[in-house]
């Protein structure tokens, strides 16, 4: 199986609030990691390969190094989903980041 993955990993777990486009329902959810290209996220829903989603991502100031959390407004698509595993709950959920924003608290 060939590497996909571009750019450096982190593991990060933060709270996550995503929504399928064609869905009313905001999700909560928890990154599992976070990339220039990319997430990985556990939620509570049925995700399909292909599905375009906003998703909404705060990150702390400890983690940004500023004095104030950052939100980080995302439309991406998601590229895999995989079943909860080793008592899990949620499905795994991995999304390419078409594009974003920063928003300053």
């Amino acid at each position: 199986m060939s590497e996909a993955r571009t750019g450096k990993r982190f593991d990060l777990r933060l709270p996550i609030v995503i929504k399928e486009s064609d869905s009313a329902d905001l999700l909560q959810g928890t990154t599992d990691n976070l990339s220039v290209a990319g997430v990985y996220l556990r939620a509570g829903a049925n995700f399909h390969v292909g599905s375009k989603v906003t998703f909404e991502i705060t990150l702390p100031a400890e983690v940004t190094g500023g004095s104030n959390d950052v939100k980080l407004n995302c439309r991406g698509t998601v590229v895999r989903v995989d079943e909860p595993e080793n008592g899990e709950h949620s499905n795994g959920v991995a999304c390419v980041i078409d594009g974003y924003e920063f928003v300053r608290s």
